[in-house]
């Protein structure tokens, strides 16, 4: 099931995308993150609601919010989890890490497939992209084993960490300031349940920008799988349903390139992962409210 938020007259609404087209399911759930937590059940509510043949709608690529619009926690993401990625690193002294490197991104960071992401220019002169598989939790657990952790996995999206390369060694190596400006994680272009996905470590990822492929790997070169990812996490944390999280980016990202390939004003970055789909976004002029 390709669950999605959209615009419809001006107002969010939750959709199941089925031949192309779009069906309202908001009279089911009001959005995305209550039928996370409703879990099995509230899928077969919806696929009660399907099968009595509601109206479809054909839906736009500029109608599509990002499928959870509100996040209750920050976005987890692991570093250096492709093996070529690591290598690609600016500290050289830093050894390959025995266990995934976790930050986050803040609530704010989210921004929808299609939407236009501005340039901080006041913050930032080194924007980066990096496509990564975005893994969204459907069950609350603490720790997991590896081998119960896909139990808890809701679904997929594409995602894109864009990265300020400048900013993000300046506080003390911290990376959270650098990875955190506003609209910098776009998401999407639906919410894949993962029965949809015959295995989440075989997909193929790509990056293109303004129609160049700068990155393109699969999933299988994970240095640390899905599994291993929320086991870990979980050991001290609580996983909660709608947290998102990052798998870590291929090799190819643009500061890293001869020559370097940064991100300007009218570039449009497309992620794409086999089985899920593609995001499509154009950078912009900040505009300070």
């Amino acid at each position: 099931m390709k669950i999605i938020s959209y615009l419809k007259e001006n107002r969010m609404s939750v959709g199941v995308i089925q031949d192309k087209s779009v069906i309202d399911i908001s009279n089911v759930f009001p959005n995305v993150l209550s039928i996370i937590k409703a879990g099995r059940e509230g899928i077969e509510e919806i696929n009660k609601f399907l099968s009595s043949k509601p109206e479809q709608m054909v839906l736009k690529n500029e109608d599509l919010l990002p499928p959870i619009t509100k996040l209750e926690r920050n976005i987890i993401c692991v570093g250096w989890n492709y093996l070529e990625h690591f290598n690609e690193r600016a500290q050289q002294d830093i050894e390959l890490p025995n266990k995934p490197t976790i930050f986050t991104k803040a609530t704010t960071t989210v921004a929808g497939p299609y939407e236009d992401i501005p340039y901080p220019k006041k913050f930032t002169n080194k924007l980066d992209y990096e496509a990564e598989l975005a893994v969204v939790i459907g069950r609350e657990g603490k720790q997991i084993s590896e081998e119960n952790a896909s139990e808890y996995i809701f679904g997929y999206m594409c995602a894109n960490d864009i990265s300020a390369r400048d900013v993000q060694q300046l506080h003390g190596g911290q990376w959270f300031m650098g990875k955190s400006m506003d609209k910098s994680c776009p998401l999407g272009p639906w919410l894949v349940t993962k029965d949809e996905i015959k295995d989440a470590q075989r997909l193929d990822i790509h990056c293109k920008v303004n129609g160049q492929i700068v990155q393109s790997s699969n999933t299988s070169l994970m240095i640390f799988p899905i599994n291993k990812i929320i086991a870990e996490i979980s050991k001290a944390m609580t996983i909660m349903p709608g947290d998102i999280i990052l798998t870590g980016t291929p090799s190819g990202i643009g500061s890293k390139r001869e020559p370097p390939i940064l991100l300007k004003e009218g570039d449009i970055i497309e992620v794409s992962i086999s089985e899920i789909g593609r995001i499509n976004n154009k950078i912009i002029t900040e505009k300070i409210r």
